[in-house]
């Protein structure tokens, strides 16, 4: 079951980041330049650790637990369920050939 919420909750984060690429427009207008710096620096020394640690064992154990006879009658029922209805912006380039027709 953790395994199905997990594949679930991936495909959806994968179809918003599509929605969000697919809404967004973003036109540079600016080019960027980074400063001019001059640095200097001398080396460094990184701390030395000596760790000791314990050990973790996982075991598997079978065992026989009471679970409830559930019974599950489906019924059909109609319901209403939101649309969406996406308009992604308009690109320049586009405005610029439909201007020009």
């Amino acid at each position: 079951m953790k395994t199905t919420s997990a594949v679930i909750l991936g495909i959806v984060a994968v179809i918003a980041l599509g929605f969000a690429m697919y809404m967004v427009d973003i036109d540079q207008t600016e080019e960027a330049s980074l400063p001019d710096v001059d640095v200097t620096v001398e080396g460094g020394n990184l701390p030395e650790f000596d760790a000791e640690v314990g050990s973790v064992t996982v075991t598997e154990e079978t065992a026989t637990v009471p679970v409830p006879d559930v019974d599950v009658t489906m019924e059909e029922a109609e319901v209403s369920v939101p649309g969406l209805e996406i308009t992604p912006p308009e690109d320049a380039d586009d405005e610029k050939v439909a201007e020009s027709n």
